[in-house]
């Protein structure tokens, strides 16, 4: 394994070399605050503190109450962990982008191990049939829980954020131009249309089938989780889809799309249109198309061979340009 000294010296030189690069986003400085030794120099204390937690678990066991405590409020901190790089992708070269997801994901599975370790399920027990029953003692079953999903947790984040929630059939219209703008979530939609009209920092997607999302540039990276159905049309810098099935991305993003867990997706180039789209394209700095939208990354896919879990839209089946510059059709605005 490579000693931890020289992968820091690595890191530290290549955010180095970050910074001597020009600011592609000079045009709008106040997206961001933090530069990108200052992110990294975050991120490390944060997955410090994290691991400290970590290790501080065994000596709870003995107490349930506070360990399940305990457990939520690291289970949160990795949440913000995973935040932290959504908010800042664009300023971090890929690889770190990569290593630190793959770092939040590696601490999600240690605090899951430490979990099941420490507090088992309950099991099932049988007791002796009584032979007489008073109905008025007996117990009122209780619904089934549903199972603990291992979708990576972002929903902290979605919870505190403006956006669009269980809606179903609507056509829902947020309106941007002109202000600055945090995060936005899009969750827990059925049979919807999403129109994002103008720039936000960072877009978290949760739980939609059958929707289509039209979104106007992302300064930062959208997250999607558990997607069915659905057509998106979103320019970002980072673009990260998680458990989505049979849908359709129409992309302009600065890194690779990184898909896992998802099958039958299929990907093209943007194609949304509104007035000024332009200068909010260009104030984002995805004003020129990289062709990244074909470059897709599979995150379970290891092989030398292209995933087959997405594929090219073919020409004769993407939609024209998209134009949602009509507000007046909206069931719900913001």
């Amino acid at each position: 394994m490579e000693d931890e000294t020289e992968k820091q010296k690595k890191h530290l030189a290549m955010v180095e070399r970050l910074s001597k690069r020009p600011q592609s986003r000079s045009t709008n400085p106040e997206s961001s605050t933090e530069s990108t030794s200052s992110v990294l120099s975050h991120f490390s204390q944060l997955k410090t503190s994290i691991e400290f937690q970590l290790q501080q678990s065994q000596s709870l066991s003995s107490d349930p109450p506070n360990l399940k405590l305990h457990f939520q409020n690291i289970s949160e901190s990795i949440s913000d962990l995973e935040k932290l790089v959504a908010q800042n992708s664009y300023l971090l070269p890929s690889y770190d982008v990569r290593t630190s997801l793959k770092t939040v994901s590696d601490l999600r599975q240690s605090l899951q191990n430490l979990t099941n370790q420490l507090i088992p399920k309950t099991r099932f027990s049988f007791k002796n049939k009584p032979t007489k029953k008073d109905p008025k003692d007996t117990a009122i079953p209780q619904p089934k829980q549903p199972p603990q999903s291992s979708i990576p947790d972002t929903r902290l984040a979605a919870r505190e954020s403006p956006g669009f929630r269980n809606k179903v059939g609507e056509v829902l219209v947020a309106e941007f131009r002109g202000s600055e703008v945090g995060e936005f979530a899009v969750s827990d939609l059925d049979s919807c249309e999403v129109r994002i009209i103008g720039s936000v920092r960072a877009l978290f997607v949760h739980r939609l089938k059958n929707c289509r999302v039209y979104v106007g540039p992302v300064t930062g990276s959208v997250l999607i989780e558990e997607a069915e159905g659905c057509v998106f049309v979103m320019a970002s810098h980072q673009i990260r889809i998680h458990s989505a099935r049979k849908s359709d991305f129409y992309l302009r993003v600065r890194s690779k799309p990184i898909i896992e867990d998802s099958n039958g997706v299929r990907f093209a180039p943007y194609c949304l249109s509104y007035p000024g789209i332009e200068e909010d394209l260009r104030g984002a700095g995805l004003d020129t198309e990289t062709g990244n939208w074909e470059n897709v990354d599979d995150f379970r896919w290891l092989r030398a061979v292209q995933s087959p879990n997405w594929s090219v839209l073919p020409e004769s089946e993407r939609v024209g340009i998209v134009d949602v510059s009509n507000l007046k059709n909206g069931d719900e605005e913001i």
